[in-house]
Parts: C-alpha cells; structure tokens; sequence
C-alpha cells in the first residue's frame, strides 16, 4: 500500500525559534533540557513535524490498516496542559522504569509530564534509551 500523505510530517522551520517561542517560561526551559536528552541519547538533530511536535530521525509506522507514514523514532511537544513526550512503549524494562519515574500520566504511546523536576530524569533518560532500543536506534 502506497503511504499516506499525513497531516504531520518533518518541516525545515527552525527548532529553536519554536523553542524560544514558548511563553511559560518552565516550559520552555524544560523543553530545551528534553531537546538535549533526545539529541544526546538518539544521536541526531531535532527537527520540527508539523507547527508543534521536535522529533528526532524518523521511521515509517504502519497501521492496522495497512496505512503507512514516517514519524520521528523519539519526539516531545510542549503543549499547554503538558509536556508530552513520543517515545512508545516498550516491553518489560519499560514498565519498571515508569515505575520510577515520579508524577506522569500516558496516553497511547506518549508520556506526559506537567514539569520536568515532577520526574527523575535520570530515569526519564533510561526510558528513552529503552523507547530508542525497541526501534532498533540510539547509542545504547
């Protein structure tokens, strides 16, 4: 099946103007430290998809469907309410690790997270480097 055209796709607008546009200022500050976990862990630049989402390489996902599109392997969007991050959920280890990780909710395949300091980040690290594993990416 040919892919989709989807609605969020990578973008040449610039991270950091995004960034640097976001108005609460904890949200902002957190969201350059999560920029810097992502491009640390994942090995590559951050990019923009769509007007809100940085995301970090890209992998086609394939739906139920048989729909296909990219999307960034790991990704984080400061959204009013949260922070919400892209990073899937893998098996086993990944369970563990929420368990540790402090104040969270999920929704399918994000984590979101009011503040930064509400969570352990050197746990917070652990997940994504799991999230990078299950897709077969990162630096270990």
């Amino acid at each position: 099946m040919a892919k989709a055209d989807p609605k969020t796709r990578e973008t040449g607008a610039s991270v950091e103007d995004f960034l640097n546009s976001i108005a609460n200022d904890q949200r902002r500050a957190d969201s350059f430290k999560v920029m810097e976990i992502m491009k640390r862990l994942s090995g590559r630049e951050p990019k923009m998809w769509g007007p809100a989402i940085v995301g970090f390489g890209s992998a086609p996902i394939k739906y139920a469907s048989g729909r296909e599109l990219d999307w960034p392997i790991i990704a984080f969007s400061p959204r009013k309410a949260n922070l919400t991050l892209y990073i899937g959920a893998g098996e086993g280890k990944y369970e563990v690790l929420k368990s540790k990780l402090g104040k969270y909710s999920t929704g399918k395949g994000c984590l979101y997270i009011k503040r930064l300091s509400d969570v352990d980040e050197k746990v917070l690290a652990e997940l994504i480097k799991e999230s990078l594993k299950s897709h077969g990416y990162g630096r270990g």
